[in-house]
């Protein structure tokens, strides 16, 4: 499974730079060179997907689009992470009491793991969750 991200549809406007996110209704921004909007697409999604805090909030999937002016953004660790291991969570059909059960941690230790900002998860606490729901974790040498 690969980490969360949002595909940015950018287009030229008049002053700049539009950003819109398809499969987020309501998260925009906007640049006056590409390079801008790109860095500020980040930090809109990353405000948009605070709402994950809210447990009942469901994270929405990402669909691929294709063309030129689409853009695939992650969001920062500390945001894209929690919301990963939530995915992988509700992927396997399991709740956080009993995800919380199978890591043997309490229900608050791993509530944690999937809370934007406060997640910190270490890479061995990575491994173990990802093959708690029948994934493996491949780390890549960025291009």
């Amino acid at each position: 499974m690969r980490i969360i991200q949002y595909q940015a549809k950018i287009t030229k406007a008049e002053d700049g730079y539009s950003v819109e996110f398809p499969d987020l209704s309501g998260c925009f921004s906007s640049g006056e060179t590409l390079e801008e909007a790109l860095e500020n697409s980040r930090e809109a999604l990353d405000l948009y997907l605070e709402e994950a805090r809210d447990p009942k909030w469901k994270v929405p999937h990402a669909k691929e689009r294709r063309g030129k002016n689409y853009y695939w953004i992650t969001p920062s660790l500390e945001i894209a992470i929690p919301l990963t291991i939530r995915e992988l969570r509700e992927k396997s059909g399991r709740t956080q009491p009993q995800a919380a059960k199978i890591l043997n941690m309490t229900v608050q230790q791993y509530q944690k793991m999937e809370y934007p900002r406060k997640s910190n998860p270490t890479t061995k606490n990575l491994i173990i969750v990802a093959h708690s729901f029948g994934y493996e974790i491949e780390f890549k040498e960025a291009n």
